[in-house]
């Protein structure tokens, strides 16, 4: 098996990269099966958008601190584990920006897109969801539309619901609400189109980002799943990603 192994930048996980290449060989990554991820989430997310759009499996081990999205660190039977690894299909999310200079902005996100005051100033944001007005201000630090998979990450901070995988639905969850106070969000089909219009923008600036991408003084958002990039992510079986997602529902 070629696998690729793809290190954070922390020491734990550059000392875990010399031992696996020592033991296992190391095969550039455009040449592997399978690239392995050395690291917490971060670095997960970091390699999954490496490879957006070619869809090789990911196989995630922990080096860091959080590691939800990764498989327990063992140097030893690697490429046994991989082989009988399970695979969880992602698909990102896409956003599409309107900059108040006009220009337009298009990134992907496999966690979360968010939007996010820039100032003091509370944000003013309307909220449509299929070409329909669902929100027609919504006073907060922010908003966002999350995936599954990223459900239980900010959204899950910000009090949104975790969404199990296979579930197709998507959480739009806002982000401090002041006014209306007791909105909590709501669930979206997946094939929900949600555009964010931003109110009062030179007053109340907004940035949006997607997962690394981050623009700053936007006007408008249109946040959609999109269905053509798949991300394949793989779990040793009693850490599969969908049972990971059911238990986080019962951490207390």
């Amino acid at each position: 098996m070629r696998l690729a192994f793809l290190p954070a930048q922390g020491e734990a996980a550059q000392d875990a990269a010399r031992a696996l290449r020592a033991r296992y060989g190391d095969t550039p990554p455009d040449e592997a099966e399978v690239l392995v991820a050395l690291g917490g989430d971060g670095a997960m997310l970091e390699t999954q958008h490496r490879v957006l759009g070619r869809n090789i499996p990911v196989y995630g081990m922990n080096c860091g601190s959080v590691g939800f999205l990764m498989n327990e660190f063992r140097l030893d039977r690697l490429p046994e584990r991989v082989a009988g690894a399970q695979a969880s299909v992602l698909h990102p999310l896409r956003m599409e920006v309107v900059g108040a200079d006009g220009r337009a902005h298009v990134a992907l996100a496999i966690n979360e897109v968010s939007l996010l005051r820039e100032t003091r100033q509370a944000a003013k944001i309307r909220i449509l969801v299929d070409g329909r007005e669902r929100v027609a201000e919504l006073i907060c630090d922010g908003a966002l539309v999350s995936t599954p998979a990223g459900s239980t990450a900010y959204n899950l901070s910000a009090h949104g619901p975790i969404i199990p995988l296979g579930a197709n639905l998507l959480a739009l969850t806002p982000i401090s609400a002041f006014r209306p106070r007791r909105w909590r969000g709501a669930l979206l089909p997946a094939d929900a189109h949600v555009r964010f219009e931003v109110l009062e923008a030179e007053k109340r600036p907004v940035a949006a980002v997607a997962d690394y991408v981050e623009v700053r003084e936007v006007l408008s958002v249109d946040v959609r799943e999109d269905r053509g990039v798949s991300l394949t992510l793989l779990f040793d079986p009693d850490r599969g990603l969908s049972e990971r997602i059911i238990a986080e529902q019962f951490t207390v």
